[in-house]
């Protein structure tokens, strides 16, 4: 029997404060809330004690956004999905965002261990004024020792019902697809960005959008290939690969901060547990 953990997440408003009321059952939980930012931003960090995922496990992430509203939930390290001996990991997240709130999703990366049998499944329902921004980071095996992900398979569920779709299997066998110049080119690191709201963005807004993210992408060019644009009108996305992780969070990194200005007028500092 693998572990099961289920932490859910609601975060109302109090004046100018985001006050968040947490529930855990099992190794899934809040390590701390801070609020770096003043009172308005709540900075959840989320980790889960075990330290990697296993076949069997399974953990829940259900968070609701009340209006007026903003979240930034990160994690501390990398979430391990390690070899399985036949059943597989999942790991979902599903969120509420009202109108007028924010939430800022931005975990550090997933790394898919050779033979790890696992399912990344994301879920963000925004009503009508609601935004965020979010970030998926997925490396395949460690790119950095060159432990390649020679066995299993890698599943990943992107959803903002009604507006984006995108659904993945990424298996260790399929070379054409992790070696094919039409595919991830040898790079075993893929990464999205997407700025997102529930109705449609003002062309002028989305531009900004676009062009700030083109902008921070010329300079990481060489290190980074990647692209941006906007699928559907409630949309942005940047698409990024890599050879190895830290190329892809900085540029990520440095998008995001961006797009924090261009769309909110807010700085972007750095959460804490990213520079301990």
């Amino acid at each position: 029997m693998g572990w099961t953990g289920h932490l859910q997440l609601h975060y109302t408003r109090d004046g100018e404060r985001t006050v968040a009321l947490d529930r855990h059952e099992g190794p899934l939980r809040v390590l701390q809330r801070l609020y770096p930012e003043g009172p308005a931003v709540c900075h959840h960090v989320l980790v889960h004690p075990p330290g990697g995922v296993v076949g069997g496990d399974v953990l829940r992430l259900d968070a609701r956004l009340e209006p007026g509203t903003h979240a930034l939930i990160t994690t501390p390290g990398a979430t391990r999905f390690y070899r399985s001996a036949g059943e597989p990991a999942l790991q979902s997240c599903d969120c509420r965002v009202e109108a007028g709130a924010r939430l800022e999703w931005l975990p550090l990366e997933a790394i898919a261990y050779s033979g790890c049998e696992a399912e990344n499944r994301m879920r963000f329902d925004l009503a009508p004024g609601g935004e965020m921004m979010g970030w998926d980071v997925l490396a395949l095996g460690l790119p950095a020792t060159g432990a390649a992900f020679a066995h299993g398979r890698f599943r990943q569920h992107l959803e903002l019902p009604g507006r984006w779709l995108e659904r993945a299997t990424i298996a260790a066998a399929d070379a054409a697809l992790l070696d094919s110049p039409l595919g991830l080119a040898g790079r075993r690191v893929m990464a999205t960005l997407w700025f997102a709201a529930g109705e449609p963005l003002a062309a002028a807004r989305r531009d900004a959008l676009l062009d700030a993210a083109r902008q921070v992408c010329e300079g990481h060019a060489a290190a980074c290939p990647a692209g941006a644009s906007a699928p559907q009108p409630e949309v942005v996305v940047l698409r990024v690969l890599a050879g190895r992780v830290e190329p892809a969070l900085n540029l990520l990194t440095a998008v995001w901060a961006a797009w924090r200005g261009a769309a909110w007028q807010m700085p972007a500092p750095l959460p804490r547990i990213w520079r301990t």
